[in-house]
């Protein structure tokens, strides 16, 4: 057993909460680092010094670790792509995103915090563990570009430049293998929390480079907040999962008050992104959840969708299986040796452009075959008791 298997066990018996992590496929070969002492940094700089190093490292953060003004703020041009009050989102005129994608929208003049826009550069073979509820990253994000082993657990990461879209990401993934984020709270961020690319998102995955055997699992995705496109107080840019050849789990995640992107899937034909998505909580969803676009490929089993305009968008290209009942499940059958798991729908919308039943031999994998896949109930059930920090230690 792994060390920081061992660790994970441990921090489970001290809760005393029953969770269904025992060894998975889709972790397979995700062991952070190994072998090594865990040990406390005391400074936001020996905080970049870790992560960022060639060393295999277990990092655990016991307090805040406030990066908000470590690096000043930066005032340079914006615009105004959202007219709705109150609180719609301002855009940095990054890389002259206003310019080439808004230029019918007002200019206005922006002043941010330069730390939110870059993330802290994560190496290979490493582990970052809050301890308790206590470990929390303010106002910066990290990047991870092509490292590979790394696990992120029970971090909370918050209030990066808020207000402005393009103003940074949680977790950006610009390329890599072999990636686990989980148990993280993750809320009031500029753009996507987490992204598999380097675009958008709270979490991304990158636009250029590929992410291979990537998991994110049991997060909590809290999109209350003051700015938003919708001006609703729910956020818009959730996930953007956009690689050149990603493989991605997305798994028992709690997503709440939330309005697009969860995830947004693909966007370039000549790219590829294989997303097993199951057992997910959505809730107060104000537009759509699931947008897949050109690339694309998505098995969709057992999840719950509650009080979801847009549970999938419509008009995509992206392929989608996403059965909501035993017949459409039992499709699944020849290709995965199981019978996928069907979706609940509560006072939503419907599962559109998710139908596909070509896409679900590209999903052959064990990281698939082998998941273990709780009923929509038992998943709503259990994320919501289990998702975010706090929970295994």
């Amino acid at each position: 057993m792994s060390l920081n298997l061992k660790l994970f066990v441990a921090l489970l018996a001290t809760s005393r909460v029953c969770l269904p992590l025992e060894p998975r496929s889709d972790m397979a070969g995700t062991t952070g680092g190994e072998g090594s002492t865990a040990a406390v940094p005391s400074s936001t700089d020996e905080l970049i010094s870790w992560l960022g190093d060639d060393t295999a490292r277990v990092i655990v953060i016991d307090k805040t670790f406030d990066f908000t003004s470590t690096e000043g703020t930066v005032t340079g041009d914006g615009c105004i792509p959202w007219t709705c009050t109150p609180g719609a989102q301002i855009a940095i005129n990054l890389n002259s995103w206003c310019d080439n994608d808004q230029p019918n929208a007002a200019t206005t003049t922006v002043t941010y915090n330069k730390a939110g826009i870059s993330g802290i550069s994560v190496g290979s073979n490493k582990t970052l563990l809050g301890k308790g509820t206590a470990g929390w990253i303010k106002g910066k994000g990290l990047r991870i570009a092509g490292s590979s082993n790394i696990i992120i657990q029970n971090v909370r990461f918050s209030d990066i430049n808020a207000e402005y879209v393009w103003g940074g990401d949680a977790i950006a993934i610009d390329g890599g293998k072999n990636i686990w984020a989980m148990f993280t709270d993750l809320s009031t961020i500029a753009s996507d929390p987490l992204s598999v690319q380097r675009r958008w998102p709270t979490i991304s995955c990158n636009w250029l480079w590929a992410a291979e055997g990537v998991t994110i699992s049991d997060n909590v995705f809290d999109g209350n907040g003051d700015y938003s496109p919708l001006c609703d107080g729910h956020h818009y840019w959730t996930l953007y999962f956009t690689g050149a050849s990603d493989t991605i789990t997305f798994a028992r995640n709690y997503l709440y008050q939330t309005s697009g992107r969860g995830p947004k899937l693909g966007g370039v034909s000549s790219y590829s992104q294989t997303v097993h998505i199951y057992n997910n909580y959505f809730v107060d969803i104000t537009d759509h959840a699931l947008d897949a676009g050109p690339g694309s490929k998505a098995i969709v089993e057992g999840n719950y969708f509650n009080t979801v305009v847009r549970p999938s968008t419509d008009g995509n290209t992206g392929q989608v299986f996403a059965p909501i009942d035993t017949t459409t499940s039992a499709q699944c059958t020849s290709a995965l040796g199981r019978s996928c798991v069907a979706n609940i729908m509560l006072s939503s919308g419907e599962l559109a452009n998710a139908e596909d039943t070509s896409i679900i031999g590209s999903f052959t994998s064990s990281a698939v075959t082998a998941a273990t896949v709780m009923t929509a109930s038992e998943a709503a059930s259990y994320v919501q008791s289990n998702a975010g920090t706090g929970v295994v230690n």
